[in-house]
């Protein structure tokens, strides 16, 4: 980072502004190295605040919120870094078409479960996937046969250009796993969304997504990971065609292809990023020599590499 935009950052956040740290505490991975500079913020207005700022001043930055679906380079990253921990969330429980209004840092599990409480249905899938409102939206996450796509309504963001918008979840152009943001990185941050939900009782809801976490527990591994590292191909499972070739268990370092999923990389502690990196681009190599497929990641790549 430049001095000059760090001692614009030192004088506008004072003791806001922190240093030289590690991003591995900050990424459901734990691997990464350190952000020169980085912001925690709590609120959407804050967080609009802060990118408007940047902007204006024309500080490159990056935005994380749950910190999944993130392999974060050993060199860590020049730009500022702004931790999104916006989570207020509202619930219109009693209209005849029930709605939830959340800021873009709340974690999907944390909405799920409070829309079980008031028994709302549609949020079950998302109790089982980590990670941030806002990087669901943004990838359109999904799990249990549901996905953001078919719960948004729309979503409050700030443009680059246009300033604060409200976008229909049209003008997102989902497909899987992929929107207009994600595919075009556009030059907008999502600040909050609205989600439709519908009428149910606590006992199904939770029922629902007791079997789901179930479903998960025995599927997937536990440990520190980024969540499914490709996206499955047209008609396939990236994480069937990894199996057979033969490369589940393989390590590099502290980084392991699962043996019980081979669609995940497991961090058993003071695992490098570059080891991370490595099994990937072999598992690339691997299944694109064997079965002629090109994997596309689902993560996405930050830093220096």
């Amino acid at each position: 980072m430049k001095i000059s935009d760090l001692t614009y950052l030192r004088e506008t956040y004072g003791s806001r502004l922190q240093e030289n740290i590690s991003l591995s505490t900050c990424t459901s991975a734990r691997v990464g190295g350190l952000a020169d500079a980085l912001i925690i913020t709590q609120t959407s207005d804050d967080l609009a605040e802060i990118v408007k700022r940047m902007w204006e001043k024309e500080i490159n930055f990056i935005i994380i919120g749950g910190g999944t679906n993130l392999l974060i380079s050993d060199k860590g990253v020049r730009e500022l870094v702004i931790i999104n921990r916006a989570r207020a969330v509202q619930f219109n429980e009693r209209s005849g078409s029930p709605r939830a209004r959340a800021e873009s840092g709340t974690t999907l599990n944390d909405l799920a479960q409070k829309a079980a409480i008031l028994g709302l249905s549609g949020l079950e899938w998302a109790a089982t996937v980590p990670g941030s409102l806002g990087g669901a939206v943004y990838g359109n996450a999904g799990a249990f046969g549901g996905d953001m796509a078919g719960n948004l309504v729309s979503i409050d963001i700030i443009n680059h250009q246009s300033g604060r918008q409200t976008w229909l979840v049209d003008e997102m152009e989902y497909g899987y796993r992929s929107s207009i943001l994600k595919k075009g990185h556009l030059p907008v941050v999502i600040l909050s969304a609205e989600l439709a939900l519908t009428k149910s009782t606590t006992e199904v809801v939770k029922q629902k997504m007791e079997l789901n976490s179930a479903h998960r527990r025995s599927s997937q591994p536990s440990g520190a990971s980024m969540g499914s590292i490709f996206k499955n191909p047209t008609g396939d499972y990236a994480g069937r065609l990894i199996e057979n070739t033969g490369l589940k268990g393989m390590r590099v370092g502290n980084a392991e292809i699962s043996n019980l999923h081979a669609n995940f990389i497991i961090n058993h502690g003071q695992t490098l990023a570059s080891d991370v990196k490595a099994l990937i681009d072999k598992v690339r190599t691997e299944v694109e020599k064997k079965f002629g497929v090109t994997l596309e990641l689902e993560i996405e790549l930050l830093g220096e590499w």
